[in-house]
């Protein structure tokens, strides 16, 4: 049985509640797939929300989370410790080849942002050789949370806008955009004159942090930019002691192609923040990775230098050991997956464009992320415009899930997904886009 949003007892996020948009009841999982509550096969072409990177129900998941539940389900973590949360904490700080220093857990990738702020704010309380700041740096087109202060760091869009009187101090600046540079620059020309304004900036006041999401810009429309955009940033940072903060809940995890999105830029922040892909999408568990020498300014006995934060389901057993099971599996054969499923994405590039032609623009991989926007004729706000939800809609048709961002059209389905899924995905699309184009 389906419903739409008014006839239920929950109330549906990201959902205009009398648009008519009819609501599927999904009861099973396993793979790519979902099942729906008439048994109809669906593939989830984004991993539910960037989340199930090894599709759902993966047996060593499953397995992870059926020991633990045998031995301790939860203890709070405040004066406590216990084997996962310090196995995970353990397993991340190598990934990193132990670049980061201590794990602080939260239990979804906006509090984990939270903390990566606070951190940051106290940090220069705590110095002796700093005053204190308040003030962060951020971009257009980032999206951190929808929590106040998650969503203070994000760019002024139609998340948050409503809520600007909440917003604390920032200096926001437009966002790189290697696809539609507004300096007309190439790859071989660019000298970062996107960061122009900020580097000003930065040199006339004293700022907390600069916060970003690296390479891509996720909710905001797919946007991808050139590693030397970090490069400099982290010039800018250290040379005015400012800390620089990665929001890596979505390019984390592998997506695309290295453990972590700052590992394949070459670029090292001060501050790693992370969630969705960490337990595979099975249970919300985030992280805030944190350098040493941030870490060396709460070490004290003064209680008003410790940092004062936590969450009642922090570090919660079950979902630090499925993160551990999820850790070893991207250790194991992840990257391999990512970069198998990034040559299927990439080969599929050209026969895509040749079948919708002027249709669609900027058609893009990276990793894991095949993204394009579609040309439509209907001027709308950003993430609003309804040629994503009519496109949504139709491809309802081919039984595949994907959720678009207003024009922008992308997939990030898991990386074990079949090429089978991949090909009725493509159909879809193409199919799809050729139908609005004969209809409009």
């Amino acid at each position: 049985m389906n419903f739409n949003p008014i006839e239920t007892n929950t109330w549906v996020p990201l959902t205009i509640q009398e648009e008519g948009e009819t609501l599927i009841n999904f009861v099973q999982a396993t793979d790519e797939f979902v099942i729906d509550s008439f048994g109809n096969s669906w593939i989830d072409a984004i991993a539910s929300w960037w989340t199930m990177i090894f599709g759902h129900r993966h047996p060593k998941l499953v397995l992870a989370l059926e020991k633990q539940l045998k031995e301790l389900d939860h203890i709070m973590l405040a004066g406590h410790i216990h084997p996962p949360a310090e196995s995970l904490s353990k397993v991340l700080l190598e990934l990193t080849n132990s670049e980061f220093h201590k794990v602080f857990y939260s239990d979804n990738g906006s509090n984990a942002i939270e903390i990566a702020l606070k951190l940051s704010v106290q940090f220069y309380q705590n110095h002796p050789d700093y005053k204190p700041r308040s003030e962060f740096l951020v971009f257009s087109n980032s999206y951190h949370g929808d929590s106040i202060g998650a969503m203070n760091v994000s760019g002024k869009n139609y998340f948050n806008r409503i809520y600007s009187e909440l917003r604390f101090p920032t200096k926001e600046f437009p966002a790189p955009n290697c696809m539609f540079c507004p300096w007309g620059k190439s790859a071989n020309s660019c000298h970062t004159e996107c960061l122009s304004d900020l580097e000003l900036a930065i040199k006339q006041k004293e700022y907390v942090g600069i916060v970003i999401e690296p390479l891509v810009f996720g909710a905001n429309g797919m946007l991808f930019y050139d590693k030397k955009v970090l490069v400099k940033l982290r010039e800018l940072a250290t040379a005015t002691n400012t800390l620089l903060i990665f929001d890596e809940v979505f390019t984390g995890m592998g997506r695309l192609g290295e453990f972590f999105a700052y590992q394949k830029a070459g670029v090292k922040p001060d501050l790693l923040v992370m969630a969705k892909g960490l337990t595979g999408g099975m249970l919300p568990l985030g992280a805030t990775l944190v350098s040493k020498f941030i870490y060396e300014q709460f070490l004290s006995k003064d209680p008003y230098k410790a940092f004062f934060h936590a969450h009642t389901m922090t570090g919660n057993p079950l979902a630090c050991s499925v993160g551990y099971a999820s850790v070893k599996l991207l250790k194991e054969t992840g990257l391999g997956l990512v970069k198998k499923l990034e040559a299927s994405l990439q080969k599929r590039i050209e026969p895509f464009q040749k079948t919708l032609g002027n249709r669609i623009k900027n058609v893009r991989v990276m990793g894991g992320i095949f993204a394009f926007e579609f040309q439509e004729t209907i001027a709308e706000d950003e993430y609003l415009n309804p040629v994503g939800r009519r496109i949504r809609e139709k491809m309802k048709e081919y039984r595949v899930l994907i959720r678009p961002l207003g024009r922008t059209i992308y997939i990030t389905p898991p990386y074990t997904i079949s090429e089978n899924s991949l090909d009725q995905i493509f159909l879809g699309l193409e199919q799809t886009l050729l139908s609005f184009a004969e209809s409009d």
